[in-house]
């Protein structure tokens, strides 16, 4: 029964936020307008990095590499949720559902592991300033950022495939807004025990491995800008990390809370909240944070913004 059950599922139902019109009229406003400003200030903060010429160093190829994946990975969940808030039920296909399951994880991991990156940037470039072209040269630029996506790539597979073995043969009503591993397994009829147990090795290894190196260069950044005598040195020093450390307690925070936590303490409710900041205003905050902590990206905006009322006045 449940392999007859299995084969003639051919989509799911996401139930998304809410069922009240008003509400979702509301929510509907609030998102595009989110991710307007998401896929604008990441854009311009792409084409900010690569047309100043003050922008080219390798911290900001990784800042560009942060915002193509803030862009594709907001993009993965909240135009079907836009569209799903204007209908009664949205109905999204299995290969569908998988589908936005893989690149959910594969560029959400990315991030993650780009962030640890970023914090490595940052320990070269105030603990060893002298060498800082060498190691953090062009070449070696490519291969970290390529490393991070490529291993996003392995991460998702293994999630994806152990997720889309299970027999859904109960309901096909998705307590989400969008496919994720959580409200799959508790509609699954399923053994998840197997899943269960790889969401929190996999996951703990891959965000716990992360997270440690980017704990591990800040231990010694912090050590380095201690020793510095003078506090205008000091707090120069520290300010090209603030952007960077805020951006990081916010995405591992919620990935925590999220994912490395056993599923019988899942609230799928809580679990809505989180993934919509997560999903929706993370994206948007990031450019920010790295607009209004930044001062070269600043300087460079004033620059550009006066550029262009002087060519306007003429």
């Amino acid at each position: 029964m449940d392999a007859k059950n299995q084969t003639i599922l051919k989509d799911f139902i996401l139930m998304g936020l809410s069922n009240n019109p008003r509400v979702k009229l509301f929510l509907f406003i609030f998102f595009f307008i989110v991710y307007s400003i998401t896929l604008t200030g990441n854009c311009s903060l792409i084409i900010l990095t690569r047309i100043i010429r003050k922008l080219q160093s390798p911290m900001y190829m990784f800042i560009r590499n942060l915002a193509i994946l803030d862009i594709t990975f907001t993009s993965v969940t909240v135009p079907k949720m836009l569209v799903s808030l204007l209908s009664e039920r949205s109905h999204i296909s299995y290969n569908g559902c998988f589908t936005q399951l893989y690149f959910y994880h594969f560029l959400g991991s990315a991030e993650c592991f780009l962030l640890s990156i970023m914090g490595y940037d940052r320990y070269v470039a105030i603990c060893h300033p002298l060498h800082y072209p060498q190691i953090m040269s062009k070449k070696s630029c490519i291969c970290l950022a390529s490393s991070c996506w490529i291993t996003g790539l392995l991460y998702s597979f293994v999630h994806t495939i152990l997720t889309a073995s299970l027999l859904f043969c109960h309901s096909r009503e998705v307590n989400h807004f969008f496919c994720d591993m959580p409200p799959l397994l508790k509609l699954s009829c399923s053994d998840t025990t197997l899943n269960e147990i790889v969401i929190l090795s996999l996951g703990g290894i891959a965000a716990g491995a992360s997270f440690t190196l980017t704990v591990i260069s800040y231990i010694y950044i912090i050590t380095t800008i201690i020793k510095i005598r003078s506090a205008e040195g000091r707090k120069k020093a520290f300010s090209t990390c603030v952007a960077h450390l805020t951006i990081v307690s916010i995405f591992y925070g919620t990935i925590i809370i999220m994912y490395l936590r056993p599923q019988s303490s899942h609230s799928l409710d809580h679990d809505k909240m989180l993934s919509v900041f997560h999903n929706v205003i993370t994206p948007m905050l990031n450019p920010l944070i790295y607009s209004l902590r930044n001062k070269d990206v600043k300087d460079s905006l004033r620059k550009l913004f006066r550029k262009k009322s002087m060519g306007l006045r003429k």
